[in-house]
This record gives structure tokens, sequence and C-alpha cells, in this order.
């Protein structure tokens, strides 16, 4: 009871580091809808994260996951499909003819691709054991392929010598959401919601550490406190859903 009641409580947590970095692209659309396009930004990130929201979200509804054991990976997923829907719906609404269509061509696929897993997961996999193996193989190759958005904010950081693209509390959060999702995966030995953070972990750490080093290079230093909402709209984080458990929840605008 007290080892299900200490996940439970990461698993809370987790949630809450997870819905900040969710909710950094806010700042992103707010500046779309008052400039009236989504300028050099890419849809890329948000379409990722929408899938690797869905897939972790059917992960831990009861169908897939033995009943409500991963409900709180299920929660912060479930409010992460919502904010990315809406995101990609606005970044479709004000994008370019040629940015709506490429946009559009990602989202089928990845509705596709999510509908024949809950379909293959539902009818074709007849246990919980085999159900989780199915679902989280998928979530944990979605997850991996989300965990490139901070190597290049990195890169940005290490060839222009300043953290402009690299705000430190997106950076703080991400290492923190990874860490808590990582703990939680351990606890219940579920290596689909922990084996993905153990990239995202030491990626949070590359971030603070670029962080430290370069922060002292850039001019604007000083004001990066009192700009980081600003400068987070170029900024690439990757979002653990779970943060995505994995869902990392992610995301280095413009970058792409």
């Amino acid at each position: 009871m007290v080892p299900n009641t200490i996940r439970v409580a990461f698993g809370i947590l987790g949630n809450a580091a997870s819905m900040l970095l969710y909710a950094a692209p806010i700042l992103t659309f707010r500046r779309v809808i008052r400039k009236g396009t989504v300028e050099e930004f890419s849809c890329v990130p948000y379409i990722l994260a929408l899938f690797n929201c869905l897939l972790y979200t059917w992960y831990g509804l009861p169908v897939v996951s033995s009943g409500w054991e991963n409900m709180t990976v299920s929660t912060i997923n479930g409010l992460g499909i919502l904010l990315e829907i809406t995101f990609i719906s606005i970044y479709v609404w004000f994008a370019p003819r040629e940015k709506k269509r490429f946009a559009l061509q990602l989202v089928l696929p990845v509705l596709t691709l999510f509908g024949l897993t809950v379909f293959f997961s539902s009818f074709m996999v007849h246990t919980h054991r085999m159900r989780k193996v199915f679902v989280g193989s998928v979530g944990l190759v979605a997850s991996i392929s989300m965990y490139s958005s901070p190597m290049v904010a990195a890169k940005q950081v290490i060839m222009t010598k300043s953290v402009e693209f690299m705000p430190f509390y997106l950076s703080l959060f991400s290492f923190l959401s990874s860490a808590l999702w990582m703990i939680y995966g351990l606890l219940g030995r579920d290596l689909f919601i922990a084996s993905p953070n153990f990239i995202g972990v030491p990626m949070g750490i590359l971030q603070l550490v670029l962080y430290c080093i370069y922060r002292r290079s850039d001019g604007a230093a000083g004001k990066l406190h009192g700009s980081d909402q600003e400068n987070g709209l170029k900024a690439v984080v990757a979002m653990h859903p779970q943060e995505i458990a994995g869902v990392k929840p992610e995301v280095a605008e413009g970058q792409k």
C-alpha cells in the first residue's frame, strides 16, 4: 500500500510538471493570433505531441492497463490532447496554404496510426499484459522520436553562444517532468513509462548545463527572467506527457 501511495504521489507531481510544459505554447499562439500569422514556427512538435498524448492516454485506460493503475498517465495526456488539438487548429487557421497542406498531411497518418493501434489492441490482443506491450511499444517509439527537439535547441545555443532559444524555466520543468515520470515508471515496474525518460533526464540536464555555461555570454542574460515567456515562443521543449508519461510534451518552436 505504501509503495503504491508513493507512486501515485509521483504521478501527481509529474502531472503538475507536465502541465507547465503543455501550457508553454499558449504564449506562442497568443502571438500567432495577435499577428495573424504563424511566421517561421513549425507544426511538427505539436503533431508529434498529439500522437504521444493519444497513445499514452489510451495506454493508461483500463482497456490496456490493469484497472486504473495508470490513471495519472491518462489524466495529463487527456489534457494534452485538448491543448494540442487547440494549438494545431489555430496553426492551421493562420498558416498559409502550403503550411496548411503540410500540417494536414502529417495529422492524417498520425490519426490513422493511432486508430490502428486502438483497433489491434482492442480486438486482436486479448490480455492486459500483451496490450500494454503492444501499445507501450508504439508509444515508446513515438516518445523517443520527440527527444530530438531539445537537441535542436541545444545546437542553437552552442552555435550562437546564447540561451535566447532555451529559457531556463522550460528546461527546468522539462528535467523535472522527465525525472518524476521516470521514478513513477520504475516504482510501478513499467518500463514503457520509465524508458523514454532515461533519455529525457540526461537531455534535461544537458539543457541546464548549457544554460549555466552560456547564460553569461548572452548579452540579454540579465533580462531573461523577465522575458522567458516571450523567448519561450521559440523554444523546443520535450514534454514528457507522462508527457506524456512521455509525453514531454514538448517543443522548440521555430527551429524546425
